[in-house]
């Protein structure tokens, strides 16, 4: 495993409905990386995601990747700099 560092995912999602569980379960395979998520639903049909990690860089790359092959899903991500 290489160095650890922290990244941003953000998530846009339209119709939440249709996609959480397979986002979720995305998410989920994840978990030993995620160190928080928070989640803002508009009445429009649409839903933003934020989830902070702390993990090797190619494992936050998948994790993004996967979340982006979703369709309905729009993903960008933010890696820091510095390692742990």
């Amino acid at each position: 495993m290489g160095d650890r560092k922290i990244a941003f995912i953000g998530a846009i999602i339209e119709d939440p409905e249709r996609v959480q569980r397979e986002f979720n379960s995305v998410v989920s395979s994840y978990k030993s990386i995620v160190r928080g998520r928070s989640g803002t639903p508009f009445p429009e049909g649409v839903a933003v995601i934020s989830i902070v990690v702390m993990g090797d860089v190619d494992i936050i790359n998948a994790f993004t990747g996967r979340l982006g092959q979703i369709a309905g899903v729009q993903v960008k991500s933010a890696i820091s700099k510095k390692t742990f």
